[in-house]
């Protein structure tokens, strides 16, 4: 993944509208440019995290002069302005969330499965995620520049808006008792999967419209979540057609 270094050529990069995934800035920075770039930042939802002037020289030996920002591989978009327009086009809409999804190779494998299946955008946590780097394209065979990506700065507030635009949110989770072939996908949907070891996080299991699980019925306990969001995308397919 490429890196852009100092807090001026980050500044200029935002202002230019290059794609960032995220800005690494060290804790004591507070000056007029360092102000500048947290405000950049937050204007275009780019997660900036203050950290050691360590954790900097760790990632490079280049004279960063206490700022490095990632820059992402793909674009991405807000949901408050896509989801409008699915509606408008006669679609129901069908989302993937990913609740602090990690592994690259997952992420990428599931945007595949959803640019195939016709998912129309998939949402991540601006932080905690997987990011969109060269690894993730190419297990998504190309796919993550073609499904619209949204990042959101706050996950809990965009389930409520989702709900509130009228979308059922349908947590897979191996807690639930109730079986994912038993939900009406043909309804607005957000399938919602969770981090590979931590699964869902509790806030939004609490915001879920349902809680289901996929059977198993060997003696390993879960699915891979990429599998796994293969089986429930495709349910949701399936009802569809």
């Amino acid at each position: 993944m490429d890196l852009i270094y100092g807090i001026h050529a980050i500044n200029e990069a935002i202002e230019a509208g290059k794609n960032i995934d995220k800005i690494l800035i060290k804790h004591d920075a507070n000056g007029h440019l360092a102000k500048e770039l947290r405000e950049n930042a937050k204007k275009c939802k780019i997660p900036v995290q203050r950290v050691p002037l360590e954790k900097i020289d760790r990632v490079t030996k280049r004279n960063h002069q206490g700022a490095i920002a990632y820059v992402s591989e793909i674009a991405y978009f807000d949901i408050e302005d896509l989801l409008p327009n699915i509606f408008d086009t006669g679609k129901t809409p069908l989302l993937l969330l990913l609740d602090k999804i990690t592994d690259v190779r997952n992420f990428g494998a599931i945007a595949r499965t959803a640019e195939v299946a016709g998912v129309d955008a998939i949402i991540i946590p601006a932080k905690g995620s997987a990011m969109a780097t060269a690894d993730a394209v190419k297990t998504s065979a190309g796919a993550l520049h073609k499904i619209p990506v949204c990042r959101a700065r706050d996950l809990y507030q965009t389930v409520d808006y989702l709900v509130d635009y009228g979308l059922q949110i349908v947590s897979i989770t191996e807690k639930a008792d109730k079986q994912f072939y038993d939900v009406d996908f043909k309804l607005p949907t957000v399938i919602v999967m969770g981090n590979e070891e931590k699964g869902i996080t509790r806030e939004i299991l609490n915001k879920s419209t349902e809680k289901v699980k996929i059977p198993m019925y060997g003696t390993i306990e879960s699915l891979n979540v990429s599998v796994a969001t293969s089986i429930a995308v495709y349910e949701a397919i399936r009802q569809r057609l």
